[in-house]
């Protein structure tokens, strides 16, 4: 008998807390924090986001569907998204935003926003 899926081990969820104290310690003990303003947090931020869309910007529709499956392009895109990850870490620690608590309003404001359209032709 085989377990069901969710039933199988798999990695262990991300706990936010622990990532953002391990940034910080690593920021501290090369004494970053002064440059880890709101402002130079946000520009990183973009920066980041840019980079991403670099390896995107040229590629088709279909291309980019199929980027992670060669190993080379799938590990710059990695690195990118962790960049990205990371200033928003650091960035919503700096502010004291939780982010988990921040995506989750959101979320809850875009569904009364944007509510499921009825079902067409029944």
């Amino acid at each position: 008998m085989t377990d069901a899926p969710h039933d199988r081990p798999g990695p262990a969820p991300l706990d936010v807390a622990a990532l953002q104290q391990r940034l910080s310690r690593f920021a501290a003990a090369r004494n970053w924090q002064p440059f880890h303003t709101p402002k130079n947090l946000a520009a990183a931020l973009s920066v980041e986001a840019s980079e991403l869309v670099e390896i995107f910007q040229w590629l088709t529709p279909e291309q980019s569907a199929r980027v992670m499956d060669d190993p080379a392009s799938a590990h710059r895109v990695e690195d990118e998204v962790a960049d990205v990850l990371a200033y928003l870490l650091q960035l919503c620690e700096v502010l004291g935003i939780d982010a988990l608590a921040a995506l989750a309003a959101k979320i809850d404001r875009n569904e009364s926003r944007f509510p499921v359209p009825p079902a067409q032709g029944g």
